[in-house]
């Protein structure tokens, strides 16, 4: 069989909020601040440049679900292109500058932001990016991996999480400009990432995740679906106090 992207996916508003300021972008399709009741599941060919990222807008700024979708949707558009380190970092200053010129047009929207993590999926290769505390994590066989880097002040003693966030994309009432995280790893067959906000994370401990994707999703692709949704149900059940974005990739062939 050829090697294929399988992508299981759902964004919701969480038990709190009263609606979803989070976007989804999974290759040319995209899930701007709205929600679905149940994972969805896209498979695309290993080759072109494939985009998988979650946008999360900033809360307690206006126009958070402006900003996010904003930047899903130019990921979306620009996927195609993004075929290495430096095309992203690019991409991620001119989503930030774009931001910034949607709020100067918008009194109503001043200082929005977002933040935004996520895989640019290559033959053999994934660069990895964020700005900001959404994440992506490698799935291996011991657990859950980081591999972005939470723009975070450091935490307290004691303390697991934090909705503090020292760099987003937009955010400000001037143009600010960004320092993307970005870092290229191999690709290969069976090789599984789960990218997510922090609606996912700040509730359910890195250690819970990783022993409900083992048990759920050993399987194949079919049955990730599931392992997204059980991966929902757990932030729901922990209060769900955020707006809750996932992605579940795995490389099949």
């Amino acid at each position: 069989m050829a090697p294929y992207i399988a992508v299981s996916a759902l964004s919701h508003e969480g038990l709190v909020r009263e609606h979803n300021e989070d976007s989804l972008t999974v290759g040319p399709w995209t899930l701007c601040a709205t929600v679905t009741t149940n994972p969805q599941t896209l498979l695309f060919p290993v080759g072109p440049p494939c985009v998988v990222a979650v946008a999360d807008g900033l809360g307690g700024h206006p126009g958070g679900e402006v900003a996010s979708a904003l930047v899903a949707r130019r990921l979306a558009a620009d996927g195609p292109g993004l075929d290495g380190e430096e095309a992203v970092r690019e991409e991620l200053q001119d989503c930030n500058r774009a931001v910034f010129a949607a709020a100067a047009e918008e009194p109503d929207l001043a200082a929005m932001g977002t933040t935004v993590a996520g895989l640019v999926l290559l033959p053999e290769r994934a660069v990895v990016f964020n700005v900001g505390d959404s994440r992506v994590y490698r799935v291996t066989a011991d657990g859950l991996r980081l591999v972005s880097v939470d723009d975070s002040p450091p935490l307290p003693p004691g303390r697991r999480t934090t909705s503090m966030v020292t760099q987003t994309l937009g955010g400000s009432l001037g143009l600010t400009f960004v320092e993307p995280h970005v870092r290229t790893a191999p690709l290969a067959a069976g090789d599984r990432y789960l990218v997510c906000s922090d609606g996912l994370t700040d509730p359910v401990p890195e250690e819970e995740l990783a022993e409900l994707l083992s048990r759920v999703s050993e399987d194949s692709d079919r049955s990730d679906g599931k392992a997204a949704f059980e991966l929902w149900r757990a932030a729901i059940e922990a209060g769900g106090p955020d707006n809750i974005t996932l992605a579940l990739v795995r490389i099949g062939g």
